[in-house]
């Protein structure tokens, strides 16, 4: 941080104030000025909770993508097809047990099955074959769409969310004072807040293994000199197998996640996928934290411009987009 600080003055002053604003924004109470030019602060506070939240379920399918684009240099543009994969056997789970964390366990391990076929049949014929891989998984998108429509129809679908996460809870947030003088407490979904705990965990222990375990070291070593690796006696085909299951069971989970407070239906598959690209190349091809401060991003610009922008909201994503490959093309946290 010091070091951004030193090298970087302006944008460090820049960023200190407008996180300055952002927290008197929501810690204080609003004048009525305010609320007259930008409308109640319960509204500004909604769309910023439900961006937050997401961005959770951005990151929870980012991850997996840049574990298995920026990290394995594998281009899987079928990625979005195993988001939707796995929220309709999540669906089948949840509805066929009532259990909505057995759902999560299931679509897991089916996703990451599929993502093992893809790794062994698509992706090890075609190593650094980019134009390849991209012509094929885009094939197999359509194909898998196709299938899931055929199997699941064009109806929507929502996973029931389980009785102890039913209702609100009450934030530490004054959204507006009564007269008599008693605060109103903003009251937020606890499946959300739950599901970004999840998110964050699930990100810190990613970036643990990734950067402080011996598994990790192996990955990334892999990724710079595989021959190099497999001449110290790594199987480093079983290794990059193990990472794509990993990185597909966890769109698989996002479906899950999105399929809760969301809904699932054909096109979502592709709506996913240019949300994990976005994402991605915001944050910075291969980083966890880059996946995770794109996420967050993506989702408070969407929903924070459908409540004040909604004609623009999309416009707003891609000009982020842009104006990051603009300034800094590798991405936001990514290395030089």
């Amino acid at each position: 941080m010091s070091r951004f600080i030193e090298r970087h003055p302006a944008w460090a002053l820049i960023s200190i104030i407008a996180i300055a604003i952002a927290l008197w924004l929501i810690f204080a109470v609003w004048p009525p000025g305010l609320e007259e030019a930008i409308g109640r602060k319960r509204v500004f506070l909604n769309a910023v909770f439900n961006g937050i939240t997401l961005g959770g379920l951005y990151f929870l399918v980012a991850s997996g993508f840049t574990l298995i684009f920026g990290l394995m240099r594998n281009v899987n543009l079928a990625h979005g097809s195993l988001y939707l994969f796995g929220g309709y056997v999540g669906y089948a789970i949840s509805t066929a047990t009532g259990s909505w964390l057995l759902s999560f366990i299931v679509a897991f391990v089916l996703t990451a099955l599929v993502g093992v076929l893809l790794q062994v049949i698509v992706f090890r014929r075609m190593e650094g074959q980019d134009l390849r891989q991209t012509m094929v998984t885009i094939g197999l998108s359509i194909v898998f769409a196709d299938l899931m429509l055929w199997a699941c129809g064009g109806d929507f679908y929502q996973i029931q969310t389980p009785s102890w996460l039913i209702g609100p809870v009450d934030l530490p947030l004054i959204t507006a004072v009564k007269s008599s003088g008693e605060p109103v407490y903003l009251r937020y979904p606890v499946v959300r807040l739950v599901i970004f705990a999840a998110s964050v965990v699930i990100g810190v222990g990613m970036w643990l293994a990734l950067n402080r375990t011996r598994i990790g070291m192996i990955i990334r070593a892999g990724v710079d000199d595989r021959d190099m690796l497999a001449a110290t006696g790594v199987r480093i085909q079983l290794v990059f197998v193990l990472v794509f299951a990993f990185g597909a069971g966890l769109a698989g989970i996002a479906g899950v996640v999105g399929g809760t407070f969301q809904s699932l239906s054909p096109g979502e598959d592709i709506r996913f996928l240019l949300a994990s690209l976005v994402v991605v190349i915001v944050g910075g091809m291969g980083s966890i934290p880059g996946a995770a401060l794109g996420a967050l991003i993506i989702g408070l610009a969407e929903q924070l411009g459908s409540v004040y922008i909604p004609t623009y909201a999309i416009v707003v994503t891609f000009l982020i987009m842009v104006l990051v490959l603009a300034i800094r093309p590798q991405g936001l946290l990514a290395r030089r």
